[in-house]
């Protein structure tokens, strides 16, 4: 069926439900790219959801793990609250803190898309170990007292009961849906608390066939009813403070504990609440782990690790942490963000199925089909490698499979354990820096990792800062840091002989203490000085004269033994990190790992809804992928849609457009779709079809936001763009 319009084809056509049953999704639909077959395809749809699930998992133990401490905190809170309310105490000060709500004030930070799994799982922690009775209220639905009630009372009785307000007393028309009482019920607390006497009667006197609700919660006999406001500052203040009010008056039928989810300050409470509703709130304060931290740990966890292939580039790095920066501080986004650049890597790359383990990468490697070899061929970085091989290798690795596959795997296995020697290194140069003032390499690690990822860190002027300020580092300070980083590096197997030396030097430093009156002579100092490369490059006059005085003023000061130990052990640092942290572009076949398509990521994370909406109707080609559409400069298409025929119109006009010209310009267009002479007198008359396609493209366009009606004149309207696109 061939369509001339958008209003033409608008419609769905549903395919037969018997091909729905037969037809099954493939892998192969989503990831095959015209170039590789389906066996390549279904293998790298396999690696990428086998990742994914580990990368998925990972994260989810993560943050359990960081919300441990504030969760354990907030139930010990509940089970005191719980306690409280079942003392009976007679004295002054318990009295007064039973006629009191207890209230937690959890600042979570402004990070409000990662609130959600918080008090999820908050709430299941509660309704586990502490009490079944858990509301969480949202303030978009809890625009009025009435509402807030309503929320209270359905989740705590279920959604079987009638909760409706009592001035409408008459009964709707038409059978009543099952479940639901005949009575009506007044949404009130006295209502609830009407409720929770029933409820903690009956289970204080169960059968003797079942076992007590509140026995087993292990919460006595009278469980607290948490109430959980998950966005606080967006809740109307008198909404809150009538809520609370009423709720104190019922504290000592009604055990209630509050919990107030705060994205900004605790201050915000006492914005909120006058010091009368105030009072009636026993608060106790508990803070988050920041988002900053929460972010530094799943970097590290999925992200600088060794345990999943799949790398980021300096610049997709930067894109995900500058949106996270200057966005959202949402850790939730950023997984997401991250989700989607291992789904677009593994779609994009032919050789994506490359990216997993040593062992299952070079079992593939000696599977690779001729198309396989041709795209390894075809990498920057392995033609890099050609380039530098001798004559005859190069022919073999360009004629010959079998040979492609052998260097394959080879190269697979030295990436691998590129991967293994680069991160202790890199948080081994952290530890070393990160304590210097003034962070001259960057106090978080991934500032440091961004930047080893992009260049030869060695070859930045941060570095060179950094080491300037190592050099007066006092002996206790190095020690430790030195002792640090051989911790780090024990972790690396082909870093033994690195450790090994740092732990001599160590030794070096502990006989210094002990053997601290030894005088040093001008000559061991002037014998083991570092040879002076100043002089060996092309300087200028002031480089020459600055390095001369330096030279004199080291013959004339005697150095240290301890001076002398502490260059040695620098440059020791020095030649592990240039041998150890070299970018991964310098690596053959680093494409396999690494996803550098940021600004395709950028794109998908920064929308730019007005510019894709113009971008749609200057050139719907960019989008339908349509022949018929192409058309050069501005030229119009008479087959595009309606509503881009009328933008492109439109953007000829002025200020004010006048709709009947605009009308006979359109269907001037519309003739030379349907094949007629625009200056026939066929062409010229307008029928009800184009005139009402024709409207409803106007109206499209004000509904867009690109004109809006004026009442200058009534048969015009108003421009509210400028330009083309």
């Amino acid at each position: 069926m061939t369509t001339s319009s958008v209003s033409k084809g608008c419609f769905v056509f549903k395919p037969s439900s018997k091909k729905k049953k037969t037809t099954s999704l493939k892998a192969s639909d989503y990831f095959h790219d015209g170039k590789a077959d389906s066996q390549n395809s279904e293998s790298r749809f396999e690696t990428f959801q086998s990742l994914w699930q580990r990368m998925k998992a990972e994260t989810e133990r993560v943050q359990e793990d960081l919300n441990t401490n504030i969760l354990d905190s907030l139930l010990e809170f509940a089970r005191k609250s719980t306690a409280s309310f079942q003392s009976k105490t007679d004295d002054w000060a318990s009295r007064m803190r039973a006629s009191e709500i207890p209230t937690a004030a959890l600042v979570l930070g402004v990070n409000v898309p990662d609130h959600a799994m918080t008090f999820q799982s908050l709430s299941a922690l509660l309704q586990e170990s502490v009490t079944p009775y858990v509301v969480c209220l949202q303030s978009k639905e809890c625009s009025a007292l009435k509402q807030v009630l309503q929320k209270v009372l359905v989740q705590l009785m279920g959604h079987s009961v009638s909760v409706e307000d009592d001035d409408d007393e008459e009964d709707q028309p038409g059978p009543r849906p099952t479940g639901i009482p005949s009575r009506k019920m007044l949404c009130s607390m006295a209502t609830l608390c009407g409720w929770y006497t029933a409820v903690t009667q009956k289970s204080a006197s169960p059968s003797p066939g079942k076992k007590r609700l509140s026995s087993s919660k292990g919460c006595g006999q009278r469980p607290p009813v948490v109430v959980i406001f998950k966005d606080l500052e967006s809740f109307t203040p008198r909404v809150l403070q009538e809520f609370i009010v009423i709720s104190s008056q019922y504290i000592q039928q009604l055990p209630l504990i509050f919990i107030f989810g705060i994205a900004t300050s605790p201050i915000t409470i006492h914005g909120m609440l006058p010091h009368s509703v105030s009072s009636l709130l026993c608060i106790q304060l508990f803070q988050s782990l920041s988002c900053t931290q929460h972010l530094a740990t799943v970097i590290d966890k999925l992200v600088l690790t060794t345990t999943f292939p799949f790398k980021l580039s300096g610049k997709v790095l930067q894109v995900l942490i500058s949106i996270f920066l200057y966005h959202d501080f949402s850790v939730r986004n950023f997984i997401k963000g991250l989700q989607l650049s291992l789904l677009d890597h593994f779609y994009s790359q032919p050789l994506s199925m490359l990216c997993c383990d040593k062992q299952e990468a070079r079992s593939r490697a000696k599977e690779l089909s001729h198309e396989d070899c041709e795209n390894i061929r075809q990498l920057p970085s392995f033609m890099r490698y050609v380039e530098k091989q001798e004559p005859e290798i190069q022919i073999q690795l360009l004629t010959s499979d079998q040979r492609v596959k052998d260097v394959t795997q080879s190269l697979l296995k030295e990436l691998h354990a590129y991967h293994k020697n680069y991160y202790p290194v890199l948080r081994c140069l952290h530890a070393l820096t990160s304590s210097l003032p003034k962070y001259p390499l960057g106090k978080q690690i991934r500032e440091l990792h961004g930047i080893c990822l992009e260049k030869n860190v060695w070859e930045t002027e941060e570095y060179e800062s950094a080491f300037q300020l190592l050099r007066m580092l006092a002996k206790d300070e190095l020690v430790a840091v030195l002792r640090t980083c051989t911790e780090i590096l024990k972790c690396a197997k082909k870093l033994g002989d690195a450790v090994e030396k740092l732990e001599e030097f160590i030794e070096r430093f502990e006989l210094l203490d002990r053997c601290s009156a030894v005088v040093e002579t001008g000559q061991e100092g002037e014998e083991e000085l570092p040879p002076q490369k100043g002089l060996q490059k092309k300087t200028d006059l002031f480089q020459l004269q600055k390095s001369l005085l330096e030279r004199e003023s080291r013959r004339t000061k005697k150095l240290s033994k301890f001076e002398l130990l502490r260059l040695a052990v620098l440059d020791c640092i020095d030649s592990i990190v240039k041998k150890h942290l070299l970018p991964p572009e310098s690596q053959p076949l680093h494409e396999v790992f690494y996803y550098s398509s940021a600004g395709t990521l950028r794109r998908h994370l920064n929308a730019a809804p007005r510019t894709a909406i113009q971008t749609a109707l200057n050139n719907p080609y960019c989008y339908l992928q349509s022949e018929a559409l192409k058309s050069e400069g501005g030229a119009i298409s008479n087959a595009a849609p309606d509503i881009c025929i009328v933008y492109k119109l439109h953007l000829e006009c002025g200020r004010l457009i006048n709709l009947y010209d605009w009308l006979e310009a359109y269907a001037t267009v519309v003739a030379a779709a349907e094949g007629k002479d625009p200056d026939s007198a066929a062409a010229a008359q307008l029928d009800d079809v184009k005139h009402a396609r024709f409207i409803r493209a106007v109206s499209e366009l004000e509904f867009l936001g690109f004109i809006k009606p004026t009442k200058q004149k009534t048969d015009h309207v108003a421009r509210l763009t400028w330009g083309g696109c």
